[in-house]
């Protein structure tokens, strides 16, 4: 059964009061069972878009079409990134060692981000490609473009279901790009269809650009996420206020709170460490349990680290 443990750090420091470091809120076998999970939406999705971006790309090659093009290019990035996501899952796992003593969970923002960079770099190349068509527009196959569209239509569906409940940064990356291209494949079969009926031809490279707008959108804020996780910014919806507010007044002898710093280690939940302050004469001993306890509780925080001071050697101001 899963349960819930804490590491108490061993170093002290003597001028400072203690330094104790409660750990993870919830156990390894939480992490385990979420990365496993995790990782086997991830195995699904690539194996379905593995299996189709050969037979877009072809499909696209013998029909003529930007948009079966476009989509096939996305889906080869999304099959490599997808692998990349399981990679960094599986090296997740590992414990720390002397070089790496947070882990190597950082793996997955840093994925998300590349997969965020690729989004980018494929877009712009559509863009490109949909604009020098729409000054010579050529000859299509709507017939070939429909059938491969709605194949590969039924593909992407199939990939964003099976990465349905995706919580990581990491799997909601992979989600994005794999939406991306069913956006891609909706719009290649109503290009298609728009092509046969009415020999649209130029619908082919617009509704390439329509897509590429909606996925820079994606993109960008993937991209915009994972680099705030690996810059160590305060997760999104998390409000720093809330942490003295929570503490003060609810944890016994503790008068104030300083240095504090908020990041994530893969855009979830935040981590924390901070100076605390107790007043004269109180015991410090147990103080740092009872703040990662209440942080954990009513902030939702995996890990905090919480060094103790007494009153003379607080950097800021602390009542008695």
């Amino acid at each position: 059964m899963p349960h819930s443990h804490e590491h108490h750090d061993p170093h002290h420091h003597a001028q400072q009061g203690s330094h104790s470091t409660p750990g993870h809120g919830h156990g390894h076998g939480d992490h385990r069972l979420a990365h496993d999970a995790g990782a086997r939406r991830l195995l699904i999705a690539l194996v379905i878009l593995g299996s189709f971006t050969v037979v877009e790309a072809v499909g696209g090659y013998l029909a003529n079409s930007i948009a079966l093009l476009a989509e096939a290019a996305h889906m080869l990035a999304d099959s490599a990134s997808l692998a990349v996501a399981v990679v960094a899952i599986r090296w997740g796992r590992r414990p720390p060692d002397g070089r790496r003593t947070y882990g190597h969970r950082r793996y997955q923002p840093l994925a998300a981000f590349m997969n965020g960079q690729a989004l980018l770099l494929l877009t712009v190349w559509v863009v490109y490609e949909a604009c020098r068509r729409l000054m010579s527009l050529p000859h299509i196959d709507g017939r070939w473009m429909l059938a491969i569209a709605l194949i590969g239509g039924i593909a992407n569906l199939a990939a964003f279901m099976a990465l349905s409940g995706a919580r990581s940064l990491n799997e909601r990356g992979a989600r994005a790009h794999v939406l991306s291209d069913l956006l891609g494949s909706g719009a290649a079969t109503l290009a298609a269809l728009l092509i046969l009926i009415k020999g649209w031809t130029a619908v082919d490279p617009l509704l390439s650009l329509l897509v590429s707008a909606l996925i820079l959108r994606s993109a960008w804020a993937l991209t915009r996420e994972s680099a705030d996780v690996l810059l160590q910014s305060v997760p999104p919806g998390f409000d720093v206020k809330h942490i003295e507010a929570e503490l003060i007044g609810h944890v016994p002898g503790l008068v104030d709170i300083h240095d504090i710093h908020v990041w994530s280690m893969t855009g979830e939940r935040p981590t924390i460490t901070l100076h605390a302050c107790l007043a004269l004469g109180a015991p410090g001993y147990g103080v740092p349990k009872l703040i990662h306890e209440r942080l954990r509780e009513r902030l939702h925080v995996e890990h905090t680290t919480v060094q103790i001071e007494e009153p003379d050697s607080c950097d800021t101001p602390c009542g008695s």
